[in-house]
């Protein structure tokens, strides 16, 4: 018998939170991420030391998931982005970036965690009434009877993630591929309250991106021996369909501990099968014209449904459940037992199409709320990230719908909200003190850290060492190329901001981004030659860049007001 060994006190941890372990550990987290942001940010390669898959991502869904953290800090904050990413897909890199860029500027003030946390909380008050108020000047309203805003929201996403490798031919056709696929789940006669269809993502690897399309209705992907088993049926009306989620295959269902009791001479086997050939029977004088199955349907009862015209396919998968209801208009049938008439659902039209090297079988609905996004690729690797970008835009567009408001991208809306607060803590800093027991001097120092701290993040876009500006009118964001020569002239270089939205061409005074500047007056409400030019612009979802605002100074809030850590280490 081997010795147990006694259980292990767990350790307490009271060095100062984010410092000296965990500070080190936030700045190589902060690196990493700030690293991959933006369209030309650095790809990071996913393996284990046990081998399996390797993946190269910018994505911040899966270099969370696949990055360990030991340090409790960490954490705390990759729960929390990931968290987010889990809910709006969107922003993730931005929230991680900023948080981190927040705890490592508010520790070097030495002021209390109180005092940081209660004057971060005005200031993010601050920036998220102005984002949501008419005069806000990087909000731009989406109108749903133009394409222009909507396209360049999703070629802004695509376009950040060079995982994809797509070039811009590429990226304009995946774009219009997405936004026709969002409209299509939209239902025709749509009232106030908007019940979405599904888009469903059917992989194609090793094909030109450009093969890629999207039909309406479900993909199911069938081997060549099946298809040579599938009959072609031809009818002037509807197919039925019967849809099952339980298995088909005869064998006996689990019974745990419990025991099951069989009378003398009884075959559970035949009496599986007399059960589901009582199911066939049932579907053939119901006029069932089509079958599918969620897992494994029995070869005989194959058999025999195809000896009476009725099409079997099975294992088909959990994951096409949903858009099959969708779809076919009834829920999956779950028993063995007698089949209401309701159980069944209908499809307009049923064929055979091949992709590729694949067959599939479509199925078309009488209403279209349902498609399927046939995605190309050149590998697998390429082929991952182009799924996830694709899921992001098409959660952003289903985000934008609920809010129809974009913000404007390419860090302009970081280095006017810099300029925003700057000059609104400035001139109206009793309307922040009023009720709070600071002083004005704690109150600019925060303001300060917290605007370095968007700086930061619309900096971390910038990889090649070039400089950023930003302008002295609206606060945008500008990019300049590195290694100039001294006697360049340096407002001239600049063509256009981040966003795309403002020229150089206009009379426009720069200086370096965080560099010391006496706060201006950003300009506000919007110029009415933004819609004009919403084709180029380059934009970003309003609902996830907004909460991940939030979720960036709440999270930073909760590490610096953390006091201890305790670690069971047994």
């Amino acid at each position: 018998m081997s010795r147990l060994e006694a259980k292990k006190p767990s350790i307490c941890s009271r060095e100062p939170l984010p410092g000296g372990r965990a500070g080190a550990s936030l700045a190589a987290l902060r690196g990493l991420v700030a690293s991959c942001y933006g369209p030309a940010g650095r790809l990071k390669q996913l393996h284990n030391g046990r081998g399996g898959p390797v993946a190269a991502t910018s994505h911040s869904a899966a270099l969370l998931a696949g990055l360990p953290v030991s340090h409790p800090v960490l954490k705390v904050l990759t729960a929390a982005v990931r968290s987010h990413v889990a809910c709006f897909s969107d922003a993730g890199l931005f929230t991680a970036i900023l948080c981190c860029n927040l705890v490592e500027n508010v520790q070097r003030l030495g002021l209390t965690p109180t005092t940081v946390i209660r004057l971060n909380k005005h200031l993010l008050s601050l920036c998220t009434s102005y984002l949501k108020s008419e005069v806000c000047a990087c909000r731009i309203p989406v109108d749903f009877g133009s394409t222009q805003i909507l396209l360049s929201l999703v070629r802004s996403i695509l376009t950040s993630k060079p995982a994809c490798m797509l070039i811009a031919k590429e990226i304009d056709h995946i774009s219009t591929l997405i936004l026709r696929a969002f409209l299509l789940t939209i239902p025709e006669n749509a009232q106030e309250h908007v019940i979405l269809g599904k888009s469903v993502i059917v992989p194609l690897k090793g094909q030109r991106v450009i093969d890629s399309a999207v039909l309406p209705g479900i993909l199911i992907e069938v081997s060549e021996v099946q298809l040579m088993k599938i009959l072609p049926i031809k009818k002037s009306d509807s197919f039925k369909v019967a849809v099952f989620c339980v298995s088909l295959s005869g064998d006996l269902s689990d019974t745990g501990e419990g025991t099951l009791l069989v009378s003398y001479g009884v075959s559970l086997e035949n009496a599986a099968l007399d059960q589901l050939f009582n199911l066939g029977k049932q579907l053939v004088n119901d006029h069932v014209d089509l079958v599918l199955c969620q897992k494994v349907i029995h070869p005989s009862l194959k058999q025999f449904l195809r000896t009476h015209q009725i099409i079997a396919v099975d294992r088909i998968g959990v994951s096409l459940m949903e858009p099959l209801s969708k779809v076919t208009g009834t829920r999956p049938i779950g028993s063995l037992g007698s089949i209401s008439p309701s159980s069944y659902g209908t499809v307009k039209d049923l064929c055979i199409a091949k992709f590729g090297c694949k067959h599939f079988f479509h199925l078309i609905p009488n209403k279209t709320t349902v498609c399927s996004l046939l995605l190309c690729n050149r590998n697998d690797t390429a082929w991952d990230e182009l799924k996830l970008t694709c899921q992001t835009a098409l959660h952003a567009l289903q985000l934008t719908l609920k809010e129809p408001y974009v913000l404007l991208g390419g860090g302009c809306t970081e280095t006017h909200l810099v300029a925003y607060i700057r000059n609104k803590t400035r001139n109206e800093p009793e309307s922040i003190l009023r009720g709070e027991r600071c002083s004005q001097t704690e109150l600019q120092l925060i303001t300060e850290a917290f605007c370095s701290a968007l700086e930061s993040l619309a900096g971390s876009l910038e990889h090649d060492g070039g400089e950023v500006l930003t302008d002295g009118k609206y606060g945008h964001f500008w990019s300049v190329q590195a290694n100039l020569p001294s006697a360049v002239n340096w407002p001239d270089l600049p063509s256009r901001c981040g966003c795309g939205l403002y020229s150089s061409q206009e009379e426009l005074s720069w200086s370096f981004l965080r560099s010391a500047r006496h706060p201006f007056p950003p300009q506000t409400c919007l110029s009415p030659e933004a819609k004009d030019s919403a084709d180029t612009l380059t934009l970003d979802c309003f609902t996830a860049k907004l909460s991940g605002l939030q979720v960036a100074v709440e999270t930073a809030s909760l590490i610096l007001d953390l006091s201890c850590v305790i670690e069971d280490t047994n």
